[in-house]
């Protein structure tokens, strides 16, 4: 036997070993994690692969016996610490190596972006914030000022309140609209909100986008600690969502009444980014226009209604009923206002 087969044997025995501890520890199901996700265009059923080093993240940070270590100082530091090492090193140009394997392993079709020659990104950090070509993503009744639309290149669920999404998608106990922005008035406006919740991996495109047509009326940045927001994060008993650093904005539309928009910082995630003039009071915006972006690493969106504002589309409520994520793209529909008094099923 040879080095590296012995390499190879040493890798397959602790893979299968973490992967019997991940079911132990009941964040995986026959060597699956996560929930499945949906093909939005193709149809087809997929679930994400993990990476070993992912597996021993979600074995250490997330399984029921010590995720209570997640929420010490120490721990919250180091994730921070950790995080602002990770966007200065994507920053560099050494980093730019990294790309042409990232993009093979994850299959990104670079046709979709402009530039498409990886060799023109001068760093990592460029290439994460790489921008669509136009065209790639066309934008859904785009002079509908009635229709929603999706915000980003992620996985969604969607759920017609607060309630639901709680007892389905996100098990911290402490996740409500108040506690996500950290304003109790706020939070009161948009009680049992109907919810989108969109999820980005790294090598997603990291720009996000306005839902709706309307005015922005308020920007408020929150500082806040970087947990991944892995579905087997979400579903542990930390409170990601109203941990980590995030930013919002509430647009004021004709057909939806007010519109929250949430970016949330995830592990390795430096910063959350909102365009300058978006975070202006009395500044217009349309469905599509792109708010910002997200330097490295994963991260979520949430996108709350005021109770019975939307009808999401029917596809996405159904999936998300049975613990199906879709993958969507940028610009696809996400629902119509509902008229008022008719009742949301």
């Amino acid at each position: 036997m040879g080095f590296s087969e012995f390499i190879r044997g040493i890798y397959f025995f602790v893979d299968s070993f973490l992967n019997y501890l991940l079911q132990r520890c009941h964040v995986s199901a026959n060597g699956e994690y996560g929930w499945k996700s949906l093909d939005r265009n193709t149809g087809k059923l997929m679930r994400e692969q993990q990476p070993l080093t992912k597996k021993l993240k979600l074995i250490l940070l997330f399984n029921p016996l010590t995720e209570w270590i997640d929420t010490t100082h120490l721990m919250r530091l180091w994730i921070h610490n950790k995080s602002v090492q990770k966007g200065r090193e994507e920053g560099t140009p050494a980093s730019h190596n990294q790309i042409k394997t990232f993009v093979e392993t994850y299959g990104i079709n670079m046709s979709d972006f402009e530039p498409s020659d990886i060799e023109k990104y001068k760093t990592f950090e460029d290439f994460f914030i790489r921008v669509h070509r136009p065209g790639s993503r066309p934008i859904h009744d785009p002079d509908d000022p009635a229709g929603a639309v999706v915000v980003a290149d992620s996985r969604v669920v969607t759920y017609n309140s607060v309630a639901e999404t709680k007892k389905l998608w996100i098990k911290g106990t402490d996740f409500t609209i108040a506690n996500l922005v950290m304003d109790v008035q706020l939070g009161a406006h948009f009680a049992d909100a109907a919810v989108a919740s969109f999820r980005l991996s790294p090598q997603d495109y990291h720009r996000y986008h306005s839902p709706v047509t309307g005015t922005v009326n308020e920007f408020r940045s929150i500082p806040g600690d970087y947990y991944q927001v892995d579905p087997v994060a979400l579903q542990s008993g930390v409170n990601i969502l109203t941990s980590n650093a995030r930013s919002y904005l509430v647009i004021e539309t004709d057909h939806f009444g007010d519109v929250l928009f949430v970016a949330i910082g995830a592990t390795d995630v430096g910063t959350v980014r909102i365009h300058e003039k978006f975070q202006k009071p009395r500044t217009q915006i349309k469905k599509g226009d792109e708010i910002g972006y997200f330097q490295f690493g994963g991260s979520s969106i949430i996108v709350a209604f005021q109770k019975g504002a939307i009808k999401f589309d029917q596809d996405l409520l159904d999936l998300s009923r049975q613990k199906i994520q879709v993958s969507v793209e940028v610009g696809m529909s996400l629902g119509k206002a509902n008229p008022m008094g008719k009742k949301i099923s």
